[in-house]
C-alpha cells in the first residue's frame, strides 16, 4: 500500500489537471472563434470582440487570459483573434508535474467581407 499510493495518487491527479487543462484549451478556441465570428460583423468595435470573449471565459473563473486583434483592412480583408493565458495560472498542481512556463493558446481568422 505504501508504494502504490503514491503511483495511484500521482495518476489520479494527472488525470484531473489534463481534463482541466482540456477543458480550458476548448474554451480558449471557443472565445476565439466567436471573438473572430463578432469581429466580422459590420460595425463591430474592438469592445464587442474583447467583451464576447470575456463571455466564454468568465464562466471558468479565467481573468489572466490576454487577447490579440488583428482587423481586417482592405488589402488583408481577415480578422485575427488570438487569445492566450499562462499555463501557470491555469494549472490545478503547480509545477509537479514539469514546468508552468509556457502559454496555452488559440487563433481563430476569418475573412470580412464587403470591405472596400
Amino acid at each position: 500500500m505504501a508504494i502504490i499510493t503514491p503511483l495511484l495518487l500521482t495518476l489520479v491527479f494527472g488525470i484531473i489537471e489534463y481534463g482541466w487543462v482540456f477543458s480550458v484549451k476548448q474554451a480558449l478556441v471557443h472565445s476565439a472563434r466567436e471573438g473572430a465570428r463578432t469581429a466580422v460583423l459590420p460595425g463591430s468595435s474592438e469592445a464587442d470582440i474583447l467583451e464576447r470573449v470575456q463571455s466564454y471565459l468568465q464562466p471558468l473563473g479565467l481573468t489572466t487570459y490576454s487577447v490579440e486583434l488583428t482587423r481586417a483592412t482592405a488589402q488583408e480583408p481577415t480578422e485575427i483573434v488570438h487569445v492566450t493565458i499562462p499555463y501557470a495560472d491555469v494549472t490545478l498542481v503547480g509545477g509537479y508535474f514539469g514546468s508552468t512556463d509556457f502559454n496555452l493558446g488559440s487563433t481563430c481568422s476569418m475573412r470580412k467581407e464587403g470591405l472596400d
